[in-house]
């Protein structure tokens, strides 16, 4: 199944763009409520504003190998990607932390030590997403 997202750019707190990417096909995770912990890894990045090039690439074979570990094995779904203003985050739902971060291991294996950091908390409703569902609007 091919997965449905969108892009568009909002406004950080001091005026810079970010660019919000989410995932709109999340119901059969959102409807299971085991998946009520939110993951957020964050990768802060200098200066502010958009990742240089090497950043970018290195951020993109880190969603597209997370994106490939998850979809073999679903046991978080990748929501939402925010980039800009010095960071990348990208925001997550899930079951367990534990098998979350087994699962982070396996597919930044490949790739250089990275600067992440890593918060959870449980969202059971799900209102990041949909906050994030709100910034995008009917695109």
């Amino acid at each position: 199944m091919e997965e449905d997202w969108c892009t568009a750019p909002a406004e950080s707190a001091d005026g810079q763009l970010i660019m919000v990417t989410g995932r709109r096909d999340t119901a059969s995770f959102r409807n299971n409520p085991k998946f009520k912990i939110r993951i957020n890894v964050s990768w802060q990045y200098a200066p502010a504003g958009m990742p240089d090039d090497a950043d970018a690439e290195t951020m993109g074979a880190a969603t597209d190998n997370l994106q490939q570990v998850l979809s073999r094995d679903p046991v978080a779904v990748l929501t939402g990607i925010y980039t800009g203003a010095g960071c990348r985050e990208w925001v997550f739902y899930t079951l367990s932390t534990n098998i979350f971060q087994k699962k982070l291991n396996e597919a930044l294996a490949d790739l250089p030590l990275l600067p992440l950091q890593i918060t959870a908390e449980n969202d059971p409703d799900w209102l990041e997403y949909t906050e994030m569902l709100d910034t995008l609007g009917d695109i």
